[in-house]
């Protein structure tokens, strides 16, 4: 999955890098619209790649759906490492916090199809998930800070409370009015009274 140098060899072409990118791109769009038993197959002809390309940057349909998995999260941590500057610190982590329950359902077939082939996933993501926990962290900080939420809760309530609401969001499917409206309960629990 590295595009680093591989040991004793040269480092990957600018083309090999490109087309790894555009599986990866690819891929995500095909397990979001066709869950994870999307083929390899699939996510070739969305790549304009041969099945091949798929399996020379991706060993096995598991190596994907693992690297489809760590870019998410990467990008989670890189969102809230953007609004850790949010001019309205309250707002940004509240906004980020419902982001992560809104991806709950997605996160989490990844995660089962992962753990059904075998996969580690808590040491797959081990890196990427310190990298979210630091950026969420941050973002508590500033809420907490500014006065918009409890000084009285940690990031281990936090998480906590992220899993308890993706779980409860995963539940009801596809009624956001549900989700929203549970969000809200908890938000108001998470805000300081005045």
């Amino acid at each position: 999955m590295s595009t680093t140098t591989p040991p004793g060899g040269r480092p990957p072409r600018a083309d090999a890098l490109r087309n790894r990118a555009r599986v990866l791109e690819a891929a995500e769009t095909v397990f979001d619209a066709h869950g994870t038993t999307a083929s390899t197959e699939e996510v070739a002809r969305a790549a304009g790649v041969g099945i091949g390309t798929v399996f020379r940057h991706f060993p096995t349909k598991e190596a994907l759906l693992e690297a489809v998995y760590v870019t998410r999260l990467g990008k989670l941590a890189a969102e809230a490492d953007a609004l850790a500057s949010a001019e309205t610190p309250g707002e940004a982590f509240f906004a980020f916090f419902a982001r992560v329950v809104g991806h709950a359902a997605t996160k989490n077939a990844f995660s089962a199809a992962l753990m059904e082939a075998g996969v580690d996933v808590r040491e797959t993501t081990a890196e990427t998930g310190r990298e979210l926990r630091r950026a969420l962290a941050a973002l508590l900080d500033r809420a907490q800070e500014a006065g918009a939420v409890r000084r009285d809760v940690g990031l281990a309530e936090i998480m906590t409370l992220l899993v308890g609401a993706s779980q409860a969001a995963e539940r009801v499917g596809g009624d956001p009015g549900v989700r929203d409206r549970a969000l809200s309960v908890v938000f108001d629990g998470l805000r300081v009274t005045r």
